[in-house]
């Protein structure tokens, strides 16, 4: 892993006289970033000596509070850690004004070591045991999400936007209407230029399976941690820009009961040495290293669910007949599995893994879902025959399903044989830890529905 030097720090100042102010960014196991806002004079300094952050940064939870059981908060002194740019990702941030950039951080122990809970070095372990064997995953992100108004309704529920050409809330599902896109344009242009500024490979939008939703793609990467990092700073500037334009871009994986849920769809394939697509085949269903990938997809898929569904509203996503999946079935060319073998030319033969909310963090999603192709891969797992056809129809057959309860999905991670070997001991442990936190606090929220169907029945 790359960390930036002091000499592209002075070029970048050199060549932005008119930059002031740089947000230093780092996005924890809860996905939210966080960081500093510091002043021209400080930044140098920064790449330099690296910037002091407390390690309970690291194991804040979604809200921002501290999770004093995993022992880094009052047993370990809330001690610093030290971050450091990571190479290259040093730009302008143009949704945050004219003088503002960016500069996403890795974390390190003091001693150099890299910090084994930064979910960027926990997918550099996974991607460890792919060079080893001589291998290289090519990956890409696929979000879907929802332009939501920035202002709730007045008893506080979330509403879609007013368009800007018709003065209305968008009722109509049109997927892929080019009307919805061209209502939505001038959001998409300012964008599209700010993922240009950011050097983020952002390609084209359709108007998603729901009013008020879109999907845009990331190009694929060959260097997997690159595409994970733009996933997130992807992530970012959505909301950023959208908040310049009224609205929030909201990655929730179930925003609304009754709309479809915002997906991020991963996909994979994998270089050998020589950079030859090991999946590639004439035959639609592609090479056996496709079977295997899936194999292994399939066989950790129970203990990687609190990383694809991270979140209590995760799994309300998680229905038939609505483009998510419910089982986990593989397919060639069809919507209905959780592994979609898509069309394409031979040598484009990929899987995509369609299981992730948009809520999930890319990067450990993505570490999840390499964790498990390489499982297969190195094993020969089998995944079975393929689905062909409605596979909800044969998924109610059959009674196989996906997990779907946030309690017995982290439980079964805690308890997971195979993924500490690849993500590590102490991370599965402290990730769990955060998410049994988030839990508690989750459940000690009394919700609306709770007084609707409870308050006089009972």
């Amino acid at each position: 892993m790359t960390i930036a030097d002091a000499k592209e720090c002075k070029a970048f100042l050199d060549a932005h006289p008119h930059i002031n102010f740089f947000e230093i960014v780092f996005t924890n196991m809860a996905g939210v970033p966080r960081g500093k806002r510091l002043r021209r004079h400080e930044i140098m300094a920064v790449y330099e000596q690296g910037r002091f952050l407390p390690g309970s940064i690291l194991v804040n939870d979604i809200t921002g509070q501290d999770v004093e059981a995993t022992g880094l908060v009052w047993e370990d002194g809330d001690a610093d850690r030290i971050a450091r740019p990571i190479a290259g990702r040093l730009t302008p941030a143009p949704w945050l004004g004219p003088d503002v950039a960016q500069i996403p951080m890795a974390m390190f122990e003091l001693d150099g070591s890299p910090h084994d809970l930064d979910p960027r070095h926990v997918l550099r372990r996974v991607l460890d045991r792919f060079a080893a064997d001589g291998l290289t995953p090519v990956v890409a992100c696929e979000l879907e999400y929802y332009l939501v108004d920035a202002e709730r309704t007045v008893d506080g529920r979330v509403q879609l936007p007013v368009s800007p050409l018709t003065r209305e809330r968008p009722t109509q599902h049109q997927v892929y209407g080019l009307r919805e896109v061209e209502e939505a344009s001038a959001f998409l242009r300012d964008l599209w230029a700010a993922a240009d500024a950011i050097g983020v490979p952002l390609e084209g939008a359709i108007s998603e399976y729901a009013p008020g939703q879109l999907e845009l793609t990331l190009k694929h990467h060959a260097d997997a941690l690159r595409a994970a990092d733009d996933a997130v700073l992807y992530k970012r500037a959505a909301k950023g820009v959208a908040l310049k334009h009224g609205c929030e871009a909201s990655f929730m994986a179930k925003p609304f009961a009754e709309r479809a849920g915002s997906g991020m769809h991963l996909h994979v394939s994998v270089n050998d040495a020589k950079g030859k697509n090991i999946m590639a085949s004439d035959a639609p269903e592609g090479s056996p290293a496709v079977r295997h990938a899936i194999g292994g997809m399939k066989a950790l898929l129970a203990d990687s669910m609190a990383i694809f569904a991270p979140n209590a509203n995760s799994y309300r996503r998680f229905r038939a007949n609505s483009y998510a999946p419910v089982a986990p079935t593989w397919g060639v060319n069809n919507r209905t599995v959780s592994f979609r073998v898509p069309a394409g030319a031979p040598h484009t033969r990929h899987i995509e893994h369609r299981v992730a909310g948009a809520d999930a963090h890319p990067t450990l999603a993505v570490a999840a879902l390499l964790a498990a192709v390489h499982h297969g891969l190195k094993n020969e797992v089998d995944p079975g025959p393929a689905v062909v056809g409605d596979g909800y129809a044969q998924a109610a057959e059959s009674g196989e399903r996906i997990p779907t309860n946030w309690f017995a999905a982290v439980d079964r991670f805690a308890d997971s044989a195979i993924l500490p070997e690849y993500l590590g001991a102490r991370f599965v442990r402290m990730y769990a830890t955060v998410k049994r936190t988030e839990q508690e606090r989750f459940q000690s929220v009394i919700p609306d529905v709770d007084y609707d169907w409870y308050l006089r029945t009972c």
